[in-house]
C-alpha cells in the first residue's frame, strides 16, 4: 500500500512538473496527500492534519481534503452513511502558502487556506472563509 500511495505521489508530481503546476509557492509535501483531520492536535486558530495512513485514535469520522498540483482540490466531508463524500473545487496559490479554494458546488463557500507547517507526516493550516 505504501508503495502504491507513493507511485501514485510520484505520477502526480511528474504530471504537475509536465504541466508547469510546480510553481505556486506551495509547499511540495502538501500535494497528492489525502489529508484527515487530527482534531485532538489543535491548538487556538490552527488545524492539525496527519495523512490517511496515520493511527488515528477512535471518531465518529473525519473531514480532509487534497491537494493536486494541476488545481485540483477535493474536501472530504463526512457523508450521510458516516464514510467519506467528495466535495470537488479547484485551488490557486493567493501567495506563499496561501491557497484560494472555490467548489464546484455553489452551496460550499469558497474558502483560503493558509499553510502554518507542512511536513509529510504532519500539516498545520489556518482556514478562512472567503
Amino acid at each position: 500500500m505504501k508503495k502504491l500511495s507513493l507511485l501514485c505521489l510520484l505520477a502526480v508530481g511528474l504530471m504537475a512538473f509536465q504541466c508547469g503546476g510546480g510553481n505556486a509557492n506551495v509547499p511540495d509535501a502538501v500535494y497528492g496527500q489525502t489529508w484527515l483531520y487530527s482534531y485532538e492536535e489543535d491548538s487556538a486558530d490552527v488545524h492539525t492534519y496527519r495523512p490517511n495512513t496515520f493511527d488515528f485514535p477512535p471518531s465518529r469520522g473525519r473531514t480532509g481534503f487534497m491537494v493536486q498540483k494541476d488545481g485540483t482540490f477535493i474536501r472530504y466531508g463526512i457523508a450521510p452513511t458516516d464514510g467519506l463524500e467528495e466535495q470537488p473545487g479547484t485551488w490557486q496559490a493567493d501567495g506563499k502558502n496561501l491557497l484560494q479554494i472555490k467548489f464546484k458546488d455553489a452551496a460550499h463557500e469558497p474558502e483560503k487556506i493558509e499553510i502554518i507547517s507542512a511536513l509529510p507526516s504532519v500539516l498545520k493550516i489556518r482556514r478562512t472563509s472567503h
